[in-house]
């Protein structure tokens, strides 16, 4: 599954939504990729969601698309 992930730079910056921004990320589970991001980088985390196949492939239209290995 492939999730969005809505962040912050660090967990010091308030989440503002001119600051968010997003990475893609592969995982089994909602809670396996929180808890990789969560440990193993610096992010603030705003929001996480499941992408549906029909908003993956949306997502993947768009130039900025590319999953991130955590």
């Amino acid at each position: 599954m492939v999730f969005k992930i809505y962040y912050q730079e660090t967990k010091a910056q308030n989440p503002k939504r001119e600051n968010t921004r997003v990475m893609y990320v592969e995982g089994a589970s909602l809670a396996e990729v929180r808890h990789n991001v969560e440990t193993k980088t610096t992010h603030n985390i705003e929001f996480i969601e499941e992408l549906s196949t029909a908003a993956l492939e949306y997502e993947q239209e768009s130039v900025n698309f590319s999953l991130t290995e955590i």
